[in-house]
């Protein structure tokens, strides 16, 4: 699915113009990018987590010539997947989290 099949998806479905639900798509992309460059976590319950990792410098081959090249450390993104994302991946369809009942609020003593 592209960009452009997502936002015409999310325009029909909520009924708004496709130019205000491509706007909305940037904004969420473009906070993601911003909180990763910040190095923080975003996370959306269920459907995964976008993090940054460092990469160590390592030792590497130009597959070209054989001869050893040197890698540098450098920042990367990283997405985990969440449970449901997960799930779907495999065809089945997401857990279902167990209700608990709240037990009834206590009355306040009078004094």
């Amino acid at each position: 699915m592209t960009k452009a099949e997502i936002v015409e998806k999310v325009a029909e479905e909520i009924k708004i113009s496709k130019k205000a639900a491509g706007q909305a798509l940037a904004l969420v992309t473009d906070s993601i990018a911003e909180s990763i460059r910040k190095g923080q976590k975003v996370t959306f319950v269920g459907f995964g987590t976008f993090s940054v990792v460092q990469r160590k410098a390592r030792k590497g081959r130009n597959p070209r010539t054989g001869k050893e090249i040197k890698i540098a450390a450098k920042k990367t993104p990283k997405f985990t997947a969440g449970a449901t994302l997960r799930a779907a991946a495999e065809g089945k369809a997401p857990a279902k989290k167990a209700v608990t009942k709240k037990a009834p609020a206590k009355k306040a003593k009078k004094k």
